[in-house]
């Protein structure tokens, strides 16, 4: 018997956009056009408008405009990162991703991983009626869109399917090295001077990498996160919180140790989607401050599917309408249930 397919609509998916904005922000924001932009040994100068780059939005602007281009951009992350109208962001945060990640002369894995993500979500968040992407969608609401709610579950499944072979790739690429093989790459990683420790971390960092034992774990436990990652959508549902936890410290660790945040962002970004139940909604309370914007904002003109877009200020059950991921189906959320240990 088939299963009906979860609404899509819900503000898991709206968190990983959420982070997959806040990380290509960040480029822009802290750093300078110069570093940005800026002649590359054997590829000349940025951006490299040639063949599909040329679409990016920094071989549209004039050359003396980089600078504004790239403020412009912060402006529009900015928007996509607050939830407003995913529907009408989706596109704009498709072509600023794609725009960074041809455009930057410091462009790294982040910044692809965010092009691939946020155009795969554009699925998900072109038939989203909603005004913010973190509001609970009346079910009514989503009943009337048959062929969205299967475009945007399309999607979220799409990025799921990804980031397994993504963290799959990862830690089968790194076993032929016989570094990673024996233990010792995390030593050579962690004496790195681009990618070493920082200055106050090298106090607790120098004696694990002067150990045995601490240089084998911290080379070994990431491929073991790795490849439970991989096999996260072949596991009961109690076990992807547990790898989701561990994937967020290990990025986390990453940033800290190397830098990388705007990787670390892309990467929690696909965890999101990768080990939360389709259709689940995440339970959350914001301050009072905040619910109160909401409610100015939406309470006078969100109305049901048909006469408005789709929004409603509060959940039908009373509360606030920030919803443990609650399995969708159950008061409060939309779509069917998902029992512990689905494999959707």
């Amino acid at each position: 018997m088939l299963r009906a397919v979860p609404v899509p609509w819900t503000n898991v998916y709206g968190l990983a956009r959420t982070l997959l904005a806040l990380g290509t922000m960040g480029t822009l924001a802290f750093s300078s056009t110069g570093t940005l932009f800026r002649p590359v040994a054997t590829q000349g100068d940025h951006p490299v408008c040639a063949g599909p780059m040329r679409a990016g939005v920094f071989c549209v602007a004039p050359e003396d405009g980089l600078t504004a281009t790239r403020w412009l951009c912060v402006l529009v992350l900015v928007v996509v990162a607050s939830g407003w109208r995913p529907r009408w962001t989706a596109l704009p945060h498709a072509w600023v991703s794609f725009s960074v990640f041809s455009g930057i002369a410091i462009a790294d894995g982040g910044d692809q991983v965010t092009v691939v993500l946020s155009t795969l979500l554009a699925l998900t968040a072109l038939g989203d009626p909603r005004r913010w992407h973190w509001r609970v969608l009346p079910e009514e609401a989503a009943r009337h869109r048959p062929r969205a709610v299967l475009a945007g579950a399309t999607g979220l499944v799409l990025v799921r399917i990804q980031m397994s072979f993504l963290y799959f790739q990862s830690c089968v690429a790194k076993l032929p090295h016989a570094e990673w093989a024996d233990g010792t790459a995390m030593w050579y990683w962690g004496h790195s001077i681009a990618f070493g420790a920082p200055g106050p971390l090298r106090p607790l960092v120098d004696p694990v990498l002067a150990s045995p034992l601490g240089v084998a774990l911290l080379t070994w436990v990431p491929l073991v996160i790795e490849m439970g990652l991989a096999a996260s959508l072949l596991l009961a549902q109690r076990w992807r919180w547990r790898l989701f936890a561990a994937g967020v410290l290990f990025h986390l660790s990453i940033a800290v140790m190397m830098g990388l945040w705007s990787f670390a962002l892309a990467m929690i970004g696909g965890l999101v989607v990768l080990c939360f139940p389709l259709g689940s909604h995440l339970d959350v309370t914001p301050p009072e401050a905040v619910r109160g914007v909401f409610r100015r904002n939406t309470g006078a003109t969100d109305r049901p599917e048909g006469a408005g877009d789709g929004a409603k200020p509060e959940a039908e059950d009373g509360r606030e309408p920030f919803g443990p991921p609650v399995p969708a189906g159950s008061p409060g959320s939309p779509g069917p249930s998902a029992p512990d240990g689905s494999g959707r």
